[in-house]
């Protein structure tokens, strides 16, 4: 099984996902549930298609952490 770290941002139209392993993979949606079912759906025919071209499906090496920064820092006077 692989696990596919996926990134969802916010655009002005809706949203917009894609996956740092997989280059090229991108998917939209009027929601955040629904660009992640279409990214999820973008993965599956781009690994379909890496397959069907006899290229290897890339192991995923991505993650996400999260940073806290106090509030102190973020409403310092410059």
């Amino acid at each position: 099984m692989y696990k596919f770290m996926i990134v969802i941002e916010r655009t002005d139209t809706g949203y917009s996902a894609y996956s740092p392993d997989l280059p090229g993979c991108v998917a939209t949606g009027e929601t955040k549930e629904e660009t992640e079912q279409n990214m999820y759906n973008a993965i599956e025919m781009h690994i379909e298609g890496l397959k069907e071209d006899g290229l290897p499906i890339p192991e995923p090496s991505t993650f996400a952490e999260y940073v806290l920064i106090s509030d102190r820092v973020v409403n310092a006077v410059q």
